[in-house]
């Protein structure tokens, strides 16, 4: 497939764009989906993920992995896909960069802290809670609440793992998707499902590298492990007297590669099966587009398990999770009982919804989620804590 393929027939038009919620006049600069990335990247919340956990908590570390960075490697290969295969690259890279804002401090563990705190309101899911900054949460326009994004833009990011639930839809999303239909129980653009597979790529090539620096696993470890062992071997006989180190990145490039040409020799295998001749019929396709092949998603299954077993459960990583679940459940009961303790703002947000604790909650929980790793941790000393009152 050439590298540099020109727009395909399936590929999502910026300038057939179904628009915005708020009409807005168009940018004479930046397409519609270019606009859609510059928001998201000038917005609060992802500013803020730089300061957010991906796996090690930043004190860990220099190096390791932020939730930023992460998004950033996630655009990356998601751009590189999309150019690939002839898609928009701007809509994918957006949408890249926009599917983790909804993360709490502190990662998976501040979500399942939240998700345990909120299950008698509602609920909590991180998916949502991206969806809720883009609507609601970001508040830098005089005319709208949220960033205002195009509706593919807002499909993607809502659908880029594939269909919802028609019986599970989130509250935020079904309230939306009355005033504007997202189309929420059929397939999101080629573009979103780019980046959805990145986002895998991404996370399972790095996270090994990241938990071969904490000394997780050694590089013998590896060895024995689908993708990476080959890589090793292969890299070994190329550079014989380099350091382990430089071994790593090496081997870790080499499988990005190999998982990146394997997206698109499966994708194109569907699409000359499919021969679509819109963005729609994507949609609307019996499944996904842009997939693994099946024995690499096998590969991966592999991965994700080795990663499950000697790092996002090793003791050091229990640790730090126990913490930052108790630090996030505190400040929940703890705002919850003293929501006048909340910074003013958000005080007058729950004093608006009187005596619902449903709302009550909701405020109380996007505030948690939107703190970054080292302002939980001040809060909950400045909260808890009683040395400073003296």
């Amino acid at each position: 497939m050439n590298a540099f393929s020109q727009t395909a027939t399936y590929a999502t038009n910026a300038a057939q764009s179904r628009g915005r919620l708020v009409s807005e006049t168009p940018s004479a600069t930046r397409t519609a989906f270019q606009r859609d990335r510059d928001r998201i990247v000038h917005s609060g919340a992802f500013r803020k993920m730089r300061n957010k956990t991906q796996v090690f908590i930043e004190s860990e570390g220099d190096y390791y992995r932020t939730r930023l960075t992460h998004s950033l490697e996630v655009a990356q290969i998601a751009r590189s896909i999309s150019r690939a295969l002839g898609l928009d690259e701007d809509l994918t890279e957006t949408i890249a960069l926009a599917h983790d804002l909804g993360h709490p401090c502190f990662g998976h563990a501040g979500a399942d802290g939240l998700a345990a705190a909120m299950e008698p309101y509602g609920g909590f899911n991180h998916n949502e809670q991206t969806f809720r900054i883009l609507v609601e949460l970001e508040k830098r326009y005089a005319r709208f609440d949220g960033l205002n994004l195009t509706w593919e833009t807002l499909e993607g990011v809502v659908k880029h793992n594939g269909p919802l639930d028609p019986h599970a839809i989130p509250p935020t999303l079904l309230e939306f998707n009355g005033t504007w239909d997202l189309e929420l129980t059929s397939f999101a653009s080629a573009e979103a499902q780019v980046a959805a597979l990145s986002d895998d790529i991404a996370y399972n090539t790095h996270d090994i590298d990241d938990g071969h620096r904490a000394g997780f696993f050694r590089l013998e470890d590896l060895s024995a492990l689908p993708l990476f062992g080959s890589a090793l071997e292969k890299m070994r006989k190329l550079y014989p007297d380099t350091d382990r180190e430089r071994l790593m990145y090496e081997a870790v490039r080499d499988v990005i590669g190999l998982i990146v040409d394997d997206v698109l020799a499966a994708t194109q295998r569907n699409l000359d099966i499919m021969k679509p001749q819109s963005a729609e019929e994507i949609r609307y396709a019996a499944q996904p587009t842009v997939v693994f092949s099946e024995g690499m998603t096998a590969h991966i299954d592999v991965l994700r398990r080795f990663l499950r077993e000697n790092m996002y459960r090793h003791s050091r990583i229990n640790r730090i999770c126990a913490k930052a679940q108790k630090i996030v459940r505190d400040l929940f009961d703890f705002f919850m009982q003293h929501p006048n303790c909340l910074p003013a703002s958000w005080f007058d947000a729950v004093k608006a919804c009187a005596s619902e604790d449903n709302a009550k909650a909701r405020i109380i929980a996007d505030y948690i989620a939107g703190m970054t790793d080292r302002f939980a941790v001040q809060e909950h000393k400045k909260v808890f804590s009683t040395e400073a009152m003296i």
